[in-house]
Parts: structure tokens; C-alpha cells; sequence
């Protein structure tokens, strides 16, 4: 019983100091011209467990800029790590030493605080700090290692795909495994990952006369989802660099490609990758058609009836199937009427992407409904428009008309068949009445002195009403787009997830997160009423502010967002707990916002 409680206590004191809480500065000595950074910053394994942050109180600064908060996290042995930073900017007051308090945060219930800190504050010009002889300037580095974004295209129209490349050129060792700092942020655009090897193969390229050793680091496939001038945040890597130094003391540069067995030291080197800018175009307004939903690309469309002939009261299918290039999971399938007389259900839609360059693949729809009227309908011609951006055109599909000739089934037919036995019985029934008088006070005998007579005709009555209600409050939604996805929302939301958790069963997991991504965006946009293409996390969380939402549940919206695309873009962090971590998240996102603005 001790061994277990000894090793329950180890378990969580290792729990406990994982966890770090600590307050860096720039400077310990600054002139009173100077500013001053200071920086509180936890690191542990899961941010979204934080909250009540209360920094110190400052009392001989002023605060220039603050609080500024920054996330980052990291992937060693394929165990995801995370930081949460909150820094500021000070101005000091007056000259002399002075102490900065702690801070405090709260992690899981537990209070955390960061150890005071120490400032010397001087007149004039601090005294430079010195320079160890074996240090290497960033700048040097920078001609040797860098990393770059590159996008096929500067101008593309909204909707069309943007593929953007970040490779890493180097001309120097690395020393060991390289762990991503900061991964771009795609604002403004839906982002699909293209396939690449986890491994990074390495080619060569001549650059201004020297030779780089070259791998791509990550490729991502943008679509616009807003117009204007946007931009790719930059892709940060820390690498460990060696650098070899020369034996001579006046020069501490060694040549990068020297012997391997001479002096040396490793270098934690933050590179950082270039901005790109693209400007989106809106589609052209001039010969948009009616039936155009968003599609832009390039897609083939084919509409299937399983069966052009049938009774009543059985199933028939249609099939839609769209396929080509383009935005597949952001597809919407056209709508199309039903002649009356049949029973519609909710369609099984089913889509298979392909990763591995331009974004392509299919999504198809099976629609079930039920003829309940015989005779020869006719469905009309449906249509699928999209945008073609080689063509600067719309291009509109057209199924041919769907006939389909439905006979009366067996089960109403009996219905026809049964006149002579229905006289017969209605025969009995006459020769049976009494036609002796009767008290009716004496013999309550009649139906409509039963209870059970009022319940059957009332029964059809409120049926009657409620169907009347029902179908009023139908069409009200029908005509109210807004009100109709708000209700729905939470519906959407869960048949989602459904499909997320049977890709996580199936270690796909590309498709889960992206499915994890469209259940939470989707969940929002129709919640809050943001239409896709102005949908963004940032708008999304002024919304749920305005509607009251607490800030803590506000930010697990975005920390938990920027997660999943870290783990979804970021090679060996796919782990199935990783996976199930993401799901429990995303869920609890949705029903505690559900609980809130229902």
C-alpha cells in the first residue's frame, strides 16, 4: 500500500513541475532612455488549462505596451509541448535598483508564480553587455541558413487555390532534431495540407555562386475565403546549427564545410521565414448564373436514377456526383424540387480528396425519397455552376430531366379489390340495428357517450392543429435562412463529429482534423450568422464577446484551433491520444458555447 501511494505521489510531483511558470527581462541593467521587456512565461502541456492571469503591479514603471500574448509549441519524441507568454514593454520612472514583483496564474486549480526579478536602472547609457568571443552573430547565419515561402501565385481569384512551399536552404550542420517555433497563420484563407514525406529529403541549388543544401519543410494548398490583400504569417523554426570555429584567436569564423574533428559549439538558431502577400480578386459579377454556389475550379457533374420505373410506397435514389480540382470540402451540392407526391429523407453524402498537389477528388450525394401518388413525374434538369479561373468564366452543367414512372403498388392496390366485402359488411351491419326505441338516458349504449368516441375525433383535431403549427414554423425557417442554420447549428455540429471520431477509429488522419476544423468554423458561422467568406477566428471571437461569452472559453476557441492546425500540419504528432485529446476539446468548445447563447 506504501509502494503505491509512494509511487501515486512521484506520479503527480512529476505532474506538478512539468509545468513552468517563470518571468524573464531583456536587460537586468537598462538606462533610464531605456525600455525595458519583461516577459511571464508558462510552459507545460496544455495552455488551455490556464486562466486568471494577474501580472505585477509595476509601481516604478510605466507600462509602454501590454500585455502582449504569444503561444508556441514544440514536438520532441513526438510529445507536443506548449508556452504561453504574456510580455510588456516599461518605461522606468527614475534611476536606481528595483524589484519586479510576481505574477500569477492559475493552471488546473493550482496557482502558479514567477520568482521577483531584479533592475538596475541608470542614468544615461547602460553599460553594453559583453560579447562572449564565441558567439556568432545572427546575421552571419543568416547567409548560411534561411528559410523560404513560396507561392505559385500573387494574384489569384476568391476560392482558387494558392499553393504555398516553405523550404529550409542551409549550408550548415545541423546538429540535431529541428522543432517548429511558430507556424504560419493562413487569415482569410481555408487550408488544406499537401502530402510530403516526414522525412525531409535534401536537394541541391546554386544561389548567387554558393551551394545550398535544399527540403521542403511543409507545402499547404491556401483557398482565399475573403478578397483584399492578404498575407502568410511566417513559418518558425528553431535549428540547432554547429559551427565549426578556426584555430586563429583574431578570427573566430571557421570555414562552415571544415574538418568535422576541429573545435566547435552548437547554436539554437531561430529562422524565420519571409511574408508572402496575395491579392485576392472577387469573382466577376457579369454572367454569374443563378445556380452558382462558391464552386471555383475546374469539376464534371453527373446526376444518376437508380431505377426510371417503380410503385408506390417504394424507395427510389438519386446520385450526385461532383469531381475535378478545386475546394472539394468546402463544395455545396445544388438543390434541386420534387414533383408532390413524394416523401424526401436526408441525403448520405460521401467525399474522397486527394493531397498530393493540386487539391482534387469528389463528393457525392444519395438522396432517398419515397413516390406515394402513381403516374409519370418528371424531376427538371439540375444544375452545378462554378468559376473557372483559366477560363476567367462561369461554366454551368446540366443534368438531362429525370422521368419516372410510378405504378401503384400492391399494398394500396388491395385497397380497390375490397368494394364487394366492404357492401357485404356494411350490409351486416344494417341488418343488425335495433330499431326498437330505447331509453337513451337508460342505456348509454351510443359511442358518443364513451370517452373513447371523444379521444378518437379529438385526436385528429389537435394532429390536424399541430401539423398546421408545424408546417407554418417549417415554412417560417424555409423562408429565414439565418434562423434555420442558427437552430440547426448544433445538429451539423454533431453529425461532424460523428465522422471525425469514425477517422480517428481509422487513423486518417488528414480527414480528421480537417473534419474537427470544419465542425467548429461551421458551428460558429452558422451560430453567430457569418458568412463564409468573411468567417474568421478573430471575428468569431468578437461575436461570442459581444454575446457575453467569458473570456476563458473565448480564448480555448483560438488556442484550441491553432492546436489542431499544428498537429494537423506537424509531422510526429499524429498520435491516436493526440487525436482523442483534440476531439474531448472541440466538443466541449461546442456545448459549453451551446449552454450559453442556446
Amino acid at each position: 500500500m506504501i509502494n503505491k501511494l509512494l509511487i501515486l505521489f512521484v506520479l503527480l510531483t512529476v505532474e506538478i513541475f512539468s509545468q513552468k511558470f517563470f518571468a524573464t527581462v531583456n536587460e537586468n541593467k537598462i538606462a533610464d532612455t531605456d525600455r525595458l521587456q519583461v516577459t511571464f512565461t508558462f510552459e507545460g502541456k496544455d495552455v488551455n488549462k490556464l486562466k486568471n492571469f494577474k501580472p505585477p503591479a509595476f509601481r516604478d514603471f510605466r507600462i509602454f505596451s501590454g500585455p502582449n500574448q504569444s503561444t508556441s509549441m514544440k514536438i520532441i519524441n513526438g510529445v507536443v509541448s506548449a508556452s504561453l507568454a504574456y510580455s510588456y514593454i516599461l518605461l522606468p520612472n527614475a534611476t536606481g535598483n528595483y524589484t519586479i514583483g510576481s505574477a500569477i496564474i492559475e493552471y488546473d486549480g493550482e496557482n502558479l508564480q514567477t520568482e521577483p526579478i531584479t533592475v538596475s536602472v541608470v542614468k544615461g547609457t547602460a553599460k553594453p553587455k559583453e560579447e562572449s568571443k564565441q558567439s556568432i552573430p545572427d546575421a552571419e547565419i543568416a547567409q548560411n541558413l534561411f528559410i523560404r515561402t513560396i507561392v505559385d501565385k500573387n494574384r489569384a481569384y476568391l476560392g482558387e487555390q494558392v499553393t504555398v512551399t516553405y523550404k529550409l536552404y542551409t549550408r550548415l550542420n545541423i546538429a540535431a532534431q529541428m522543432s517548429i517555433s511558430k507556424l504560419p497563420q493562413y487569415q482569410g484563407f481555408w487550408a488544406e495540407e499537401i502530402q510530403t514525406s516526414q522525412n525531409i529529403s535534401f536537394s541541391t541549388e546554386v544561389i548567387d555562386g554558393k551551394q545550398f543544401s535544399v527540403g521542403i519543410l511543409k507545402r499547404a494548398a491556401l483557398f482565399p475565403t475573403q478578397t483584399g490583400s492578404l498575407e502568410v504569417t511566417p513559418f518558425e523554426l528553431n535549428v540547432p546549427v554547429r559551427i565549426q570555429r578556426k584555430r586563429n584567436p583574431n578570427n573566430i569564423w571557421d570555414d562552415f564545410f571544415g574538418d568535422p574533428f576541429g573545435r566547435g559549439e552548437t547554436i539554437e538558431y531561430l529562422a524565420k521565414s519571409n511574408t508572402a502577400k496575395i491579392e485576392v480578386m472577387p469573382l466577376p459579377e457579369n454572367g454569374k448564373p443563378d445556380s452558382f454556389k462558391g464552386a471555383v475550379g475546374n469539376f464534371d457533374f453527373n446526376v444518376f436514377l437508380d431505377k426510371s420505373e417503380t410503385v408506390t410506397n417504394e424507395p427510389i435514389s438519386i446520385k450526385m456526383k461532383i469531381n475535378g480540382r478545386g475546394n472539394i470540402k468546402l463544395l455545396e451540392l445544388p438543390s434541386f424540387d420534387l414533383p408532390t407526391g413524394f416523401e424526401r429523407y436526408d441525403p448520405k453524402i460521401n467525399e474522397q480528396i486527394n493531397r498530393t498537389g493540386a487539391i482534387s477528388g469528389y463528393k457525392e450525394a444519395e438522396y432517398l425519397f419515397v413516390p406515394r401518388i402513381a403516374g409519370v413525374r418528371e424531376i427538371k434538369p439540375i444544375e452545378f455552376s462554378f468559376f473557372d479561373p483559366s477560363r476567367k468564366s462561369y461554366v454551368t452543367l446540366k443534368s438531362q430531366p429525370l422521368t419516372i414512372n410510378i405504378k401503384q403498388g400492391t399494398e394500396t392496390q388491395s385497397l380497390d379489390y375490397a368494394g364487394k366485402e366492404n357492401i357485404r359488411q356494411l350490409g351486416d351491419d344494417i341488418r343488425f340495428i335495433k330499431t326498437t326505441y330505447t331509453d337513451i338516458d337508460k342505456n348509454k349504449q351510443l359511442m358518443i357517450y364513451h370517452p373513447a368516441f371523444w379521444t378518437s375525433v379529438a385526436f385528429p383535431l389537435f394532429a390536424l392543429v399541430g401539423l398546421i403549427g408545424w408546417k407554418r414554423r417549417q415554412d417560417k425557417l424555409s423562408g429565414n435562412v439565418q434562423l434555420l442554420k442558427y437552430q440547426k447549428a448544433q445538429k451539423i455540429a454533431k453529425s461532424r463529429f460523428k465522422l471525425a471520431k469514425k477517422l480517428m477509429e481509422e487513423r486518417k488522419t488528414e480527414e480528421f482534423y480537417s473534419e474537427l476544423s470544419l465542425a467548429l468554423f461551421g458551428y460558429l458561422e452558422d451560430k453567430l450568422n457569418i458568412p463564409k467568406a468573411d468567417f474568421t477566428i478573430e471575428h468569431a471571437q468578437e461575436l461570442l464577446r459581444i454575446k457575453g461569452i467569458d473570456n476563458d472559453l473565448i480564448n480555448k476557441v483560438s488556442t484550441s484551433a491553432e492546436k489542431s492546425e499544428f498537429v494537423r500540419f506537424a509531422p510526429g504528432s499524429k498520435e491516436k491520444e493526440s487525436m482523442q485529446q483534440m476531439y474531448n476539446e472541440f466538443s466541449s468548445i461546442i456545448i459549453e458555447i451551446e449552454k450559453r447563447i442556446s
